[in-house]
């Protein structure tokens, strides 16, 4: 007669301890030379790799930063440039999203921008578009900054997040390749979506 096997039950899986980083840590960190062959990001106490963007990544970047040049001139356009978000968050977080338009020359900066100084923040998103979506999301409209634009690559659309209450955006629209966008800082310029993937 055959025998029955019953497992034995196994535990859930459970997750590797996590070293949560604050800003000070990471300045010393970066003081010390440890990261100087690489691109980090520090947001919620966990620092992300910008490294190994791909192609399409490159070529997205080069179309919007190009265009935002032309509707608000070099002077008011960073690209991976920190900020600062909500006054809360600060500690464990100092984003570099790949695109910021300023309320005023970059040059007037002495440390990051505020929320208050950022017109517009964009991200192009192929292998990241889940993260750029929620937690950048949301810590972007805890800062209530005006506007974020999520450029999803791979789904061949722009996803634009507008009135940002009670850490949220109110207003979350994709506009796909058939349609333009007018950013709120500069409503008469309209982005044609399509011009990212030509």
């Amino acid at each position: 007669m055959p025998t029955i096997v019953t497992e034995t039950p196994r535990p859930s899986p459970v997750e590797p301890p996590r070293k949560r980083w604050t800003r000070q840590e990471c300045v010393a960190l970066e003081m010390s030379g440890i990261w100087a062959q690489q691109h980090l990001e520090l947001i919620e106490g966990e620092l992300i790799s910008k490294l190994g963007k791909k192609r399409p990544h490159a070529n997205a970047i080069a179309v919007v930063h190009a265009w935002l040049l032309r509707v608000f001139g070099e002077k008011f356009v960073n690209q991976e440039a920190p900020i600062d978000v909500a006054p809360e968050d600060n500690p464990t977080n100092e984003p570099e999203p790949d695109l910021i338009v300023l309320s005023k020359p970059s040059r007037e900066f002495k440390n990051n921008p505020q929320p208050a100084d950022l017109r517009l923040v964009l991200e192009i998103s192929d292998s990241t578009l889940g993260f750029d979506l929620t937690t950048k999301a949301g810590l972007y409209a805890r800062a209530r900054i005006v506007e974020y634009w999520v450029v999803d690559i791979p789904g061949r659309r722009v996803v634009v997040h507008r009135d940002p209450q009670e850490g949220q955006y109110r207003s979350v629209i994709a506009y796909s390749e058939q349609e333009s966008v007018k950013p709120l800082a500069s409503p008469d310029n309209e982005f044609l979506v399509a011009e990212l993937f030509r």
